[in-house]
């Protein structure tokens, strides 16, 4: 017997100034079902579960939503949480210093009979046959904050399945996590799946699309294109119908001629932030060429973010070693002197690094440059329009204006606001750390052509990069990092994701 759809809505409208998120979006899920949802940023995935969640309440949009043949209008999170569906943000929703046993059971703590008194020994206890139930190995009682992020993302889908939720919405849910935590994840959601749970999982890694969902709806531009079981797709046709044309080539690496190096980093280390005496970053050695991308590949905590953040002056007390540009020792004590010397950094958080989210587009693209955008601190006001223009323009930014906050935009349009913002300055190396992560298909390759254009312009870009096809597809060069050194290079054509996966977990020639 099929599954009965338990939710569906019919003919979404959601509205805001000078622009329509949704128009006339119609999708279900059934019972036990693992539905993907799909599409480019800005298609109206996140504005949709928001709908769904209560987030965005009823009537600040038009159309029916139903709950088992129902008709249901959720005017607060409370009603949706109410009717069985929870949503575990790609920003988990924790408090670092309690227990997991308080995340899970906070406000709904047991109490001794009448007193309201917490009765701890019933709190861990029910936590415990809670996390027993979903197979999590953690300790009730230890502290949030100790947990790894994957760990974390257990507690929060253990805490939305203790309010008794039949649908649970997964918004990147993979997004910082290591393989083995992927896979412990897509263990439970298989559970999960079992005992009749429904999912929706939101993400823009196909390859977990393929593999663990039942069915795919793809949503772009606001409206619904399709939905189609997953086992019946094949990645051509789920790219084709995200981005409305055909990718032929997913990584379009142009050929452009390397001159000499432009940066060189000698004997270089980070020290811990928090362990006395060890280091994040070891003996570090490279040179980055003039036209070239130099891929940085490592798993997490091996240290490459902290390589770059450091190289562009942002642990001055923390570092050392010797950085060249242009055969020139230099002395980058702080950001303000990197963008002296021509660096720029793409941050791997763009929302806390990156941006300034209350700000306008235009303000966030000239952030970076003022200084030459103005005479005597006074901006010159026509100058900066025109440069504000030229990236928005270039770079295909999708904004109704520049005055718009750039926190409503898109992560693929943010990210393309972040890059301007460098661009701007005119940098001889751009630093780029996961430049598409959370980023979706279409707007990937946007900012692949973005790095051939200034490769083709003689610029240097260090990409670090958790994808490996993707550092595959763009590199000309990769090194690859373990435990803060670099333990091997590959040149171009010689390298395969097996074997730098290989020295990335500790492999090393002799082995």
């Amino acid at each position: 017997m099929e599954n009965e759809i338990i939710l569906e809505t019919k003919n979404i409208i959601k509205d805001f100034p000078g622009v329509r998120a949704l128009d006339n979006v119609s999708f279900y899920l059934k019972e036990g079902e693992v539905l993907g949802l799909v599409g480019e940023n800005g298609a109206g995935k996140s504005t949709l579960m928001k709908i769904l969640s209560g987030a965005y309440p009823f009537p600040s949009y038009s159309g029916e939503i139903f709950w088992k043949g129902k008709k249901c209008e959720f005017s607060r999170p409370k009603d949706s949480e109410e009717t069985g569906i929870a949503i575990i943000y790609q920003e988990l929703n924790l408090i670092p210093k309690l227990t997991v046993a308080e995340n899970i059971f906070l406000g709904r703590e047991p109490t001794v009979g009448k007193t309201g008194i917490i009765s701890w020994k019933r709190l861990f206890n029910q936590a415990k046959e809670l996390l027993n139930l979903l197979n999590i190995s953690i300790a009730p009682d230890e502290n949030i904050e100790n947990l790894s992020i994957g760990k974390q993302q257990m507690v929060e889908i253990a805490k939305a399945l203790s309010y008794d939720a039949r649908i649970l919405i997964l918004d990147e849910p993979t997004s910082a996590l290591t393989d083995h935590e992927i896979e412990s994840l897509f263990k439970m959601i298989n559970s999960l799946r079992e005992r009749g749970v429904s999912m929706v999982y939101i993400s823009h890694k196909l390859d977990e699309i393929f593999e663990i969902t039942d069915r795919v709806t793809v949503l772009r531009d606001g409206k619904t294109v399709g939905s189609k079981l997953t086992a019946e797709l094949t990645r051509q046709e789920l790219i084709a119908k995200m981005v409305g044309r055909d990718i032929k080539d997913m990584y379009p690496k142009q050929t452009v001629q390397i001159n000499e190096a432009v940066l060189e980093v000698k004997d270089f280390f980070v020290n811990h932030p928090f362990l006395l005496g060890e280091k994040v970053v070891r003996e570090v050695n490279f040179q980055a060429r003039k036209g070239e991308v130099l891929g940085i590949y490592g798993l997490m905590g091996s240290g490459r973010s902290e390589l770059l953040t450091a190289i562009f002056g942002s642990f001055p007390a923390d570092s050392a070693g010797e950085v060249c540009i242009e055969g020139k020792r230099t002395d980058i004590r702080s950001t303000h002197q990197a963008i002296d010397y021509g660096l720029g950094l793409v941050t791997e958080d763009r929302k806390l690094f990156g941006l300034v989210l209350g700000m306008g587009v235009g303000e966030n693209v000239t952030l970076s440059s003022l200084e030459k955008l103005s005479w005597y601190q006074i901006i010159r006001k026509q100058q900066e329009h025109e440069v504000i223009e030229k990236y928005t323009q270039s770079l295909k930014i999708k904004t109704p204006s520049s005055e718009t906050t750039v926190g409503t935009l898109s992560g693929g349009n943010q990210q393309k606001v972040v890059i301007a913002k460098w661009l701007a300055t005119d940098p001889k190396i751009l630093l780029l750390d996961e430049p598409t992560r959370g980023v979706d298909v279409g707007a990937k390759v946007e900012i692949y052509q973005i790095i051939n254009g200034l490769t083709k312009k003689g610029v240097a870009v260090v990409m670090v990069s958790s994808d490996l096809p993707e550092i595959l597809g763009m590199s000309d060069r990769i090194l690859v990092m373990h435990e803060g050194r670099m333990v091997k290079e590959f040149l171009k054509g010689e390298s395969t994701q097996e074997k730098i996966m290989f020295y990335a977990t500790g492999g090393n020639d002799g082995s």
